[in-house]
């Protein structure tokens, strides 16, 4: 509970019958955040406002929110439709994403909406402008992908807002840009952390109406428009917690928290009551896409405890990310899995002692803008295994086949091997550490579905255990190993 100025503001004074004040209630701060799967329509943002509203009852209230679902990749393709087919299809786009929005304000505000609804053409008519201007330059840089794409945060918040306003609880639509400051790194910005808190707290702080804060977008010191990435919206929450200090961030979306496994996969899968920063990070970095691995950082930091909520289930627990988790006592926390990868094998008895040839691999590799998700290579150097993305394959067999082109022909590399329709698997958990016998139950359990596994990472951490294996293979095998460690949660 908040003890600091700022907290002591938002006290609520208890009052005797005869006027005289008995006492003050601190109240909690929380940042909610809202994700696009959230706000999808009308309905999801009734509910949406309904959490708000009922965490208004007992906490001081923050709100971050995502764009409407769907629409960051709908305006993604008005830029891009600007540059190849005129106006018209662009222009179709932004017709569909103003006509949701303005279906959300009249169903949930009626009459009350008219003055949220010429905000929101007014926004319209900038993004229809902005565009225009792609079109005439027949080009749409990084630097004007991020000016469009910032317009669905702009009009989520500004719907919001008028939703919370209209059901008793005055906000405002606050433009993160105002209060965010990056680098020039458009598409996946840089946050200038100090002047970024500074201004944060400043605007909360000082507050009267409810803030809805756009997720997602930010600035540079100049104002030019930047964004945070994709998902940089949990980011945005969890920078606005630390700034202020906040007691929790509570991140809504469609399911009930972080599953030990895709439910879709594994019938038994169940939610995850409590894990640690370091294994949530791990299991959102290999495809748990309840939250974004650096949106934890800035909360954690400040040891501020991040809850993942279900918008449409308020009243399930979730998941509870903090520092000193309470322990569950098995060996895995959950597991989760990258697909579409593929496997670059580089192998040769030239390379064996030869040093620099990783280093060139990975720089060819970085050169050609292909990022690498796991490394495995054997201690005799032989070869070199790389998973990357499927669809970089292609790219990234030929950036190294250049870089390795005289090595190639002097034999001292053999090949280059590309495998393709693979999956990764990550079984993850603090409770791996200095286990005896764990490697041997996953594999054993592995072995006897058939699994035949094609590369394996370990990091010293002993937090996570990855491997390779033919995307046929995949379910079988995480069911099996769902099954070898976690299958007696399912009784409980």
């Amino acid at each position: 509970m908040r003890t600091d100025p700022f907290s002591l503001k938002t006290g609520v004074s208890i009052h005797l019958p005869g006027g005289y004040p008995l006492a003050t209630v601190q109240r909690n701060m929380v940042v909610m955040k809202f994700g696009g799967s959230s706000l999808v329509d009308a309905a999801r943002i009734g509910r949406a406002a309904q959490n708000v509203a009922a965490a208004r009852e007992h906490d001081t209230v923050v709100v971050v929110v995502s764009a409407m679902g769907g629409v960051t990749d709908l305006l993604e393709r008005a830029a891009r439709s600007g540059t190849s087919s005129g106006m018209q299809a662009a222009n179709q786009i932004v017709a569909t994403v103003m006509e949701r929005h303005e279906t959300a304000l009249r169903d949930l505000c009626g009459a009350h909406a008219t003055a949220a609804i010429v905000a929101l053409r007014s926004i319209g008519g900038e993004l229809t402008s902005i565009l225009h201007g792609i079109a005439l330059v027949g080009e749409c840089t990084a630097r004007s992908m991020d000016v469009v794409l910032s317009f669905g945060e702009r009009l989520s918040a500004l719907v919001f807002a008028a939703v919370l306003s209209q059901a008793g609880a005055a906000a405002e639509a606050v433009d993160a840009r105002s209060l965010i400051v990056t680098d020039a790194m458009h598409g996946s910005a840089q946050v200038e952390v100090p002047e970024s808190y500074r201004r944060i707290a400043a605007h909360v702080s000082g507050a009267d109406l409810l803030p809805v804060i756009t997720g997602f977008i930010a600035a540079t010191a100049e104002g030019i428009t930047t964004t945070l990435g994709r998902d940089g919206s949990d980011y945005t929450a969890s920078l606005v917690a630390a700034a202020v200090d906040a007691d929790r961030v509570e991140i809504w979306t469609d399911v009930d928290g972080v599953q030990s496994a895709d439910p879709r996969i594994v019938p038994g899968a169940f939610v995850i009551p409590e894990l640690e920063p370091e294994e949530a990070m791990e299991m959102a970095y290999f495809g748990a896409k309840v939250i974004h691995p650096y949106a934890l950082l800035p909360a954690l930091d400040r040891n501020i405890p991040i809850f993942i909520k279900n918008s449409l289930n308020p009243s399930a627990a979730g998941t509870k990310i903090a520092r000193a988790a309470a322990s569950h006592g098995r060996m895995i926390t959950g597991l989760a899995s990258i697909d579409d990868v593929a496997l670059l094998n580089v192998h040769g008895g030239g390379m064996i002692g030869v040093p620099g040839i990783a280093a060139r691999v990975f720089t060819a590799l970085a050169a050609a803008g292909v990022n690498i998700v796991m490394i495995s290579q054997a201690s005799s150097e032989h070869s070199i295994c790389l998973c990357i993305r499927q669809r970089e394959a292609d790219k990234a067999r030929a950036a190294v086949e250049a870089e390795l082109a005289h090595e190639l022909a002097g034999r001292r590399v053999q090949a280059i091997d590309l495998s393709t329709d693979l999956e990764i698997i990550a079984v993850i958990g603090d409770g791996m550490r200095g286990r005896p016998g764990m490697s041997g139950l996953l594999f054993g359990a592995l072995g006897a579905q058939d699994v035949n596994v094609l590369a394996i990472a370990q990091g010293s951490s002993e937090r996570n255990i990855s491997f390779v294996v033919r995307a046929g293979d995949a379910k079988r095998a995480v069911c099996a190993i769902h099954d070898a460690f976690l299958g007696a949660e399912v009784a409980r």
